[in-house]
């Protein structure tokens, strides 16, 4: 007798970062500034996502707080489903060195070390050793091009090669999240294109990336964008299809 093919079950979408209900209130004098206000977001594995927002509008306290980096005022933090609000710094830190890759506006390259030392640097706070250290920081450098600058330093790199160091370093830790952080702010257009091919082949390699960018081409490279005002959420929709 002739068996029944089972239905394959549906892919569920896995929240890697979820924001329920936060808020960051700070207190200058007898002033009152609600930077984010009652923010609601979920983030899936593989999901990339940008926020945009005019000067004030909450993108920089939006990525301190999601990126654990500050500590909400009020509402939920939850990373892969374990609540993370109200962990001291030194838990944020070693959940940061864990979960999170950061890419900076500014590279934040310690001037005096190699890019393979960059690199490797989340690795040491991670206590994994020198063999495996070398060995991953020199793949990832391969995987963002830059498998022949292994020794230079960041005065021996150009720009875009510098961010792509900073990308290498985000990524070495293998993290469930990307941070970038107007990540083609201090490069020119063309050198900018490139890392903005960068991310979207990340992307398409399943890593999961939120970018924070006041640039409406650059956010249009994600799958969604979020535009915040007030610190509020007050739009959200799909982005033009990828190329």
């Amino acid at each position: 007798m002739a068996t029944k093919s089972k239905k394959s079950s549906p892919i569920l979408e896995s929240p890697i970062l979820e924001l329920k209900n936060v808020s960051k209130i700070y207190h200058l004098g007898n002033q009152t500034i609600k930077a984010l206000d009652k923010i609601n977001l979920t983030i899936n594995q593989g999901d990339f996502i940008s926020i945009v927002g005019s000067s004030g509008s909450g993108k920089s306290t939006f990525l301190q707080i999601a990126s654990m980096l500050a500590e909400p005022t009020s509402g939920t933090t939850l990373l892969k489903s374990k609540d993370v609000t109200h962990y001291n710094e030194p838990e944020r830190a070693r959940l940061r060195n864990k979960e999170i890759g950061f890419i900076f506006q500014q590279f934040n390259l310690l001037p005096r070390s190699t890019a393979l030392e960059n690199v490797a640097l989340p690795l040491i706070y991670a206590n994994v050793d020198e063999k495996e250290r070398l060995s991953k920081s020199k793949e990832v450098l391969k995987l963002v091009g830059l498998g022949d600058r292994l020794y230079n330093r960041p005065n021996q790199l150009s720009g875009g090669q510098q961010q792509r160091v900073a990308i290498a370093r985000a990524l070495v830790n293998e993290p469930s999240i990307v941070f970038a952080d107007e990540p083609t702010g201090n490069l020119d257009s063309k050198t900018g294109d490139e890392i903005k091919k960068i991310l979207k082949k990340l992307h398409q390699q399943g890593k999961t990336i939120l970018m924070v960018t006041h640039e409406e081409e650059l956010a249009d490279i994600a799958e969604k964008t979020i535009c915040l005002k007030d610190g509020k959420i007050i739009q959200t929709r799909a982005c033009n299809d990828q190329k």
